[in-house]
Formats: C-alpha cells, sequence, structure tokens
C-alpha cells in the first residue's frame, strides 16, 4: 500500500508558519483575558479591604476554541487571518463578572477602564438599553497590552458585567433556548421577557434595601 504523498517543503513551511501565528495568536488572548481577571481580582480586594465592601460576587473566563472561532468566522465571512480575525471577531477572550448591585456595575467598569494602558474600543450598555427578549447586562470590548517575546501586542476582551439577578435569568434563558434548538414557543418567549422585568425589579429593590441599610449604593 502507497502511503500518502509528501507536501512539497515550502507547503510545509507555509502550514508550520500558520500553525505557529494562530498558536502565538491564542496564547495573546489567554494572556490578555487573565490580565484583565488579575486586574479586576486586584480592584475587589482594594474594594473590600479599603471601602469595607465587595462589588464583585464571582469572576469567570473563557477563551473560544479553534473549532468555534472557526465556525463563527465563517457565518461572519471573516477571512481566516490572524489579522481580520482580530479585527472582527472580538468576543475570542471573555470575562464575566457578577456584580451584587447595578451601582457596582458601573464603579467597576469606570475603575477598569480609567487604567491607562487599557484602550474601550466598544460599550454595549444592555443595562440602560435591554434587548428586546429583556437581556441585561454591560458589555465591554476593551484592549490591553500583552508583552510576548516577539513583541508586544493589543489584545481585545470581551468583558461582560451583570448582577447576580441579570446572570441567573441570562443564563436560564440560554437553557431554554439550548433545549428548543433556538425555536422556543411565543408563550414562553413572553414569560422571559417577563422574568427579565421581575429581575431588573428585585436589582432595584435589593438596591434600596442597601441603601436604607447603608445609608449607600
Amino acid at each position: 500500500m502507497s502511503g500518502m504523498p509528501e507536501l512539497p517543503a515550502e507547503d510545509v513551511r507555509r502550514f508550520a508558519q500558520i500553525r505557529e501565528d494562530f498558536t502565538r495568536m491564542m496564547l495573546g488572548y489567554r494572556f490578555g483575558m487573565e490580565q484583565v481577571a488579575t486586574r479586576l481580582e486586584i480592584l475587589r480586594e482594594e474594594f473590600a479591604e479599603l471601602h469595607l465592601d465587595n462589588p464583585i460576587e464571582h469572576i469567570s473566563t473563557r477563551v473560544k476554541s479553534p473549532e468555534s472561532i472557526i465556525e463563527k468566522a465563517g457565518r461572519q465571512g471573516v477571512e481566516l487571518e490572524i489579522e481580520a480575525l482580530r479585527e472582527h471577531i472580538t468576543d475570542i477572550a471573555g470575562v464575566r463578572v457578577i456584580c451584587s448591585f447595578v451601582a457596582d456595575v458601573y464603579r467597576l467598569v469606570d475603575s477598569l477602564t480609567a487604567q491607562a494602558d487599557i484602550t474601550v474600543r466598544v460599550v454595549k450598555d444592555y443595562i440602560a438599553n435591554p434587548k428586546p427578549n429583556g437581556y441585561r447586562s454591560l458589555h465591554v470590548i476593551l484592549e490591553i497590552p500583552v508583552f510576548l517575546s516577539s513583541g508586544p501586542v493589543q489584545v481585545p476582551v470581551e468583558v461582560q458585567f451583570r448582577t447576580v439577578a441579570m446572570d441567573f435569568w441570562a443564563s436560564t434563558e440560554h437553557k431554554i433556548f439550548y433545549k428548543y434548538e433556538g425555536d422556543v414557543p411565543p408563550h414562553l418567549r413572553q414569560r422571559i421577557t417577563d422574568a427579565a422585568v421581575t429581575a431588573a425589579r428585585m436589582d432595584e429593590e435589593m438596591a434600596e434595601l442597601h441603601r436604607a441599610v447603608h445609608g449607600t449604593d
């Protein structure tokens, strides 16, 4: 049985370079994500130690898999080139921050984005302007420098800020849509939207309680 034909040396070098470039890109995203998470942890500890409150309930991180990146690039018509992926796929690296109160969300966003080496690319405030289905969250796409052996790169990281109530609603909504493969019956869609309103009211009520007890947001 004859083996597979050998690739020309030039093709081997080209594929090796593509692999190296993609690996370097993914490392940059992971390091950028970890840096953002570390800075948020520093803010959490500072607030807890100096201001006697902890605005952050939980921080989670994730980097999209190569398969997910390729799938999203295909859906959006983005070329599978490093620069094109950097420019158009802005959620490869993601950090999610769960806060106690809405006021904490804005306080953290201001503190994080005020740092001198962080550049804000996009802010999408779905708290002030919820999506039609009731989704509420604040999304910030920022860039943070990562220093690799090949030199510094500006890495985009998507940071989502939510309250506990917003996160519970979003998680439940995602599970329902997954179960129905996106084809959720209209009556359930309405109940999902109604639940978002209830979650928003809970955020307001808990903030009022917090102010009544502590005299501040």
